[in-house]
């Protein structure tokens, strides 16, 4: 029988974690698969890892994971699906936004031959308006700016076939934007469209800053549009000054006009170097992400796992991970 892994990451999800398990098992129970849970847990701070050990002892199918502390959502993830050992796996969060109850379609496009079949949000309900908006500009700024077609309004839910997890597991860079990742492997691709529902309990962990720094990880990562937009803009600032400079040349030549003074060439002299700054910024984040990759350190470090059926741990010691 084919074999199903659903990979949870979770930080600070304690308030939805027992709900969240109750529907995926009904979920789980209705699939003509054998089918197991892995919880990822990333250094949380309340009772996230001992709700999970609960699930273990009270559920076989429920394999858990602890990270030796707060590594990131993507690294989280990448953490769980390097512990798949089957023949497809599902990643979704346990926030219930994304429905358990979609699985089944899911698994329905895999056995009809797609590697990889993701989720697209159809509305997004529970959420602001500047939240849906920035959220869409986010996307179609992915799309045009990008070397890989990111899907639209489609977040980490999805299934993944075993040659799917096997191409993505061959990726280690240190810098992850799993959105990105899942895209660049190809294979056959699909998706199904839902409803995001609202949050069931707890509090996001994306804050604006947080969404802009995963916004900026994204588009220098699959994109050096940065880079290029930043020469054109000096090109076009160059140009600008020189034109600007034969004009007033012509003037003081032929009309005998005084060169302007202080006002304007201080006006000048910010804007250039506001465009120069800006330029050394967008360098500067490409040679962070260089430098952060030539260090080669390990993505995580595992403090604790417990495999499916397991009653003990199989690992209480830090385990490196690259």
């Amino acid at each position: 029988m084919p074999r199903l892994t659903v990979v949870v990451p979770a930080y600070n999800e304690s308030a939805v974690l027992t709900a969240f398990h109750a529907r995926l098992s009904k979920v789980l129970d209705q699939l003509p698969l054998a089918c197991d849970v892995m919880y990822v847990d990333d250094g949380s701070r309340d009772d996230t890892w001992s709700i999970m050990q609960s699930l273990a002892a009270s559920d076989p199918r429920v394999g858990t994971l602890k990270l030796s502390r707060n590594f990131g959502k993507e690294v989280a993830l990448t953490a769980g699906l390097d512990h798949v050992d089957a023949d497809a796996a599902v990643v979704i969060d346990a926030d219930l936004q994304d429905p358990p109850e979609l699985i089944p379609q899911l698994v329905e496009q895999w056995q009809a031959g797609y590697d990889v079949v993701y989720a697209t949000r159809s509305a997004r309900a529970g959420e602001t308006g500047l939240k849906r908006f920035t959220a869409a500009a986010f996307y179609r700024t992915m799309e045009m700016m990008s070397d890989v077609a990111v899907p639209r309004d489609t977040g980490d839910f999805r299934l993944l076939s075993r040659r799917a997890l096997a191409a993505l597991g061959q990726l280690r860079e240190r810098q992850r934007f799993m959105k990105g990742l899942f895209a660049w492997i190809g294979y056959r691709q699909t998706s199904i469209k839902y409803m995001r529902d609202p949050r069931l309990a707890g509090a996001t962990k994306w804050n604006y800053w947080r969404l802009t720094q995963f916004a900026i990880e994204g588009i220098t990562s699959f994109s050096s549009a940065p880079l290029k937009l930043a020469t054109w803009t000096g090109l076009a600032a160059a140009v600008l000054a020189f034109l600007l400079a034969v004009k007033v040349l012509v003037k003081a030549l032929l009309h005998g006009d005084p060169v302007p003074g202080y006002p304007s060439l201080m006006v000048v002299v910010l804007f250039l170097g506001g465009i120069q700054l800006l330029a050394i910024g967008v360098i500067g984040e490409y040679i962070g992400r260089n430098y952060n990759e030539s260090k080669q350190r390990p993505l995580y470090f595992i403090e604790e796992e417990h495999r499916p059926g397991a009653r003990t741990p199989l690992h209480t010691e830090a385990t490196l991970q690259d």
